[in-house]
């Protein structure tokens, strides 16, 4: 007959510590027989079919997360009965909108096993995570004392803490060489410290020679400190990864500063990755979810849901104007995004959350690492600004002063000179409080498609950042609005220009291009031709061909007005699938 495991009560960190270091509300404890001071050896998925009936199975002092399985379902109770005979701290199950059977918290209050529950809108994965993120915060002192004392997730004190152990600088990174946390500079940094903390990230050629000299292979695959003596350029450097089982959640880097690293330092850093764990877990699950729900919070608020607002980070009580930055990076896929003019126009219902799918799928690492440094910026620049991404879009928050009708000038300047990148930025109008964040949104969404049709018509390598504000491109944003309005009711009509257009679409013609250049150049001959790159006499010849075979002509003001009206409409729409066969 299968039998309980010890209590366990002094083993380790307690039920009890576990539940206190988690989200409030995420579980509830249902039933505790033994009470919440029971010891806990580790956190684990728990599949019922590895249970065995010999009692070979065993989870003693287990917290078990049975996935799949809620407290009013039939096998609910065999799944507390099998993780009691198995000896497991606690069981957790989906609560579900029943809530626990009265058979399942009797069996419950008769056993060893604590009956958890999961509340509904909390994810397994985010549950196994901020568990383990506790449970390793709560190790026997011998395996974190160096961080004693730090808030969870303090890791820029952990980074200071560190340093004054090991006799350096140091540098928490991230699997992908971003900086997470540094220690304070006490000394000059050499080069590539200084480099590393402004960009936020080990510059990515130094990423490369790492990477091509194995360096990052031995990193990755031991669990001690790995050396990377001084050379000319740079002092000498100790590297260990922070690992968490099986999973690296990152490294820790110290650095010569100002003095050669202390004998003892190597062993001081094996002593710091261990203490570096629950923080590093704690940023991967908590950190990483509560940046999640701030960004959606602001996505929220700008829609018009102003009770965002505390999730978001938005004081309720100052006006804010909203920035739109789009970004492309000249050295990657998305460089040529701007240029293209395939994209320059976004119908009605496109403008919020993107280019739409084409230009969301085509977003790369290299376009998001411009967002980086435009979401660094706008952090630096002003206090209470806050941050929210959408495909190549990046929506900024700024805080506006008494009396300020322009707060978000010097960022639009800043956002202009990212280095290596197309930066196109818009500043909508200070919001009458948090129910015109919307409005604001929208228009700075609009001065940014001003600018990506000013980016279309320029040629291809002459593409550069360019930002505006509301206020400086008024006519062409009002001409945007009125077309947003129109373009419903001209899909219904049809004429001259619909079958000049239609005609285009069919056959590869360049009847409305011709005549869209002409009216952009003020019916100037010469001007339109030069746009187009043709001689004056083949403009002439397709204006009069226009005319001849489908009634559009210039010279008639109506005509000319539906023309310009109907070629805008026709250039946002994509052109058209190449034949099959």
């Amino acid at each position: 007959m299968p039998t309980h495991g010890p209590d366990r009560r002094d083993a380790g960190p307690s039920l009890e510590q576990i539940l206190g270091l988690i989200a409030p509300g995420m579980l509830d404890v249902v039933v505790a027989p033994r009470g919440t001071g029971v010891a806990v050896a580790d956190v684990v998925l728990h599949d019922p079919g590895e249970e065995r009936d010999d009692g070979t199975w065993a989870a003693s002092g287990l917290i078990l997360l049975a996935v799949g399985v809620e407290v009013a379902s039939p096998e609910a109770l065999d799944v507390l009965r099998g993780a009691d005979r198995a000896g497991a701290a606690a069981v957790v199950m989906r609560r579900g909108d029943r809530g626990p059977r009265a058979a399942l918290v009797e069996a419950a209050g008769l056993g060893r096993t604590a009956l958890l529950t999961r509340r509904p809108g909390q994810g397994w994965t985010e549950v196994l995570g901020r568990l383990r993120t506790a449970l390793a915060h709560s190790a026997p002192a011998g395996a974190g004392g160096t961080a004693a004392g730090l808030r969870l997730g303090d890791l820029s004190g952990l980074a200071n803490t560190v340093a004054d152990l090991v006799g350096g600088a140091i540098t928490i990174e991230d699997p992908q060489s971003r900086v997470l946390a540094y220690s304070r500079l006490d000394h000059e940094p050499d080069p590539m410290r200084r480099l590393t903390i402004l960009g936020q990230e080990v510059p990515r050629w130094r990423v490369v020679e790492l990477r091509e000299s194995g360096f990052f292979q031995r990193l990755w695959s031991t669990d001690g400190v790995v050396r990377l003596p001084a050379d000319a350029r740079y002092a000498e450097r100790l590297a260990i990864a922070v690992r968490h089982g099986s999973e690296v959640l990152g490294s820790l880097w110290a650095a010569a500063d100002g003095r050669p690293l202390a004998e003892d330092a190597a062993a001081a850093l094996r002593t710091a990755a261990r203490a570096a764990v629950p923080h590093l877990s704690h940023h991967q699950t908590w950190g990483r979810a509560a940046a999640r729900a701030r960004e959606g919070a602001v996505h929220a608020l700008l829609k018009g849901d102003v009770r965002a607002a505390p999730e978001a980070g938005i004081a309720t009580d100052r006006p804010y104007a909203v920035v739109v930055a789009e970004a492309y990076d000249r050295r990657g896929a998305g460089s040529g995004g701007a240029h293209d003019g395939q994209e320059a126009g976004v119908g009605a219902g496109e403008t919020y959350g993107g280019l739409g799918p084409a230009a969301d799928e085509a977003s790369g690492a290299a376009g998001q690492r411009v967002l980086d440094v435009l979401a660094l910026q706008a952090a630096a620049y002003r206090p209470g600004c806050v941050t929210a991404r959408s495909g190549r879009l990046l929506y900024v928050l700024v805080p506006a002063g008494d009396g300020e009708t322009d707060p978000a000038r010097p960022l639009l300047a800043t956002a202009r000179s990212v280095p290596r990148s197309v930066v196109l930025a818009g500043a909508g109008p200070v919001a009458d409080g948090l129910s015109g964040l919307p409005a604001s949104r929208e228009t700075a969404e609009l001065v940014v498609r001003v600018l990506r049709e000013r980016a279309a018509r320029r040629p291809r390598g002459e593409v550069v950042s360019a930002v505006a504000a509301h206020g400086e491109v008024v006519p062409e944003t009002t001409v945007l609005r009125l077309l947003d309005r129109v373009e419903p009711l001209w899909g219904s009509l049809s004429g001259p220009v619909h079958a000049m257009v239609e005609h285009d679409r069919a056959h590869g013609s360049a009847y409305g291009a011709s005549v869209a250049a002409y009216l952009d150049a003020s019916c100037d001959m010469g001007t339109a031709a030069r746009r187009l790159h043709v001689h004056p006499n083949t403009l002439r010849y397709r204006l009069r061909r226009a005319r001849e075979l489908f009634g559009v002509d210039p010279a008639d003001p109506a005509v000319r007005l539906l023309a310009d009206i109907g070629l805008r409409l026709a250039a946002r729409r994509p052109p058209p699938a190449p034949p099959l066969g």
